[in-house]
C-alpha cells in the first residue's frame, strides 16, 4: 500500500467547543466541517491549520472506542490517518502484508469518506486509519 500523505491527525478531547476555540486561538485553526458520527461514537470537528488538517474528537459516551481512550488515556493523539487512492485496495494490501485490521470492510467516516483502521500493534503502537479523498 502506498499512502499518498497524512490526511489527519486525530486527536481526542474531553470538550470538543473548547478544543476547537483553543486550537482557533493558539494555532490559527479554522473549522471546516462538524458532524456526528453515531456508528463511532463521536462527535467530529475537521480543522484546518494552514494546509494541514486535525481531527478533534469527543466521545458521545464512556463506552465508546473513543470514551474508553479517554478513560484509559486522557486526551490526546488518537490516531494517525493517511490519505489512499482506495480503501478496499489498501484494506487487502495491509492483510496480505500481515497487518492486523481494526476493519475488515470499509466505514462511512467524517465527510461521508470511506475510512478504516488499522490496530496499533501492527503499527508500531499507533492506531492508524487509511481514508479515500477529502
Amino acid at each position: 500500500m502506498e499512502a499518498r500523505g497524512i490526511h489527519h491527525v486525530g486527536i481526542a478531547v474531553e470538550d470538543l467547543d473548547e478544543a476547537l476555540g483553543t486550537y482557533e486561538r493558539l494555532l490559527g485553526g479554522r473549522l471546516e466541517h462538524r458532524e456526528r458520527v453515531d456508528d463511532q461514537g463521536v462527535e467530529a470537528a475537521s480543522v484546518r491549520i494552514g494546509e494541514s488538517r486535525v481531527e478533534l474528537l469527543a466521545a458521545l459516551g464512556d463506552d465508546t472506542p473513543v470514551g474508553r481512550f479517554l478513560a484509559r488515556r486522557g486526551p490526546g493523539v488518537h490516531h494517525i490517518a493517511y490519505e489512499v487512492a482506495d480503501v478496499r485496495a489498501a484494506i487487502a494490501e495491509l492483510a496480505a502484508a500481515g497487518a492486523e485490521l481494526v476493519d475488515a470492510e470499509p466505514r462511512r467516516g467524517m465527510f461521508g469518506l470511506e475510512v478504516a483502521f488499522v490496530h496499533p500493534e501492527s503499527v508500531h503502537g499507533v492506531l492508524s486509519e487509511v481514508v479515500s479523498g477529502g
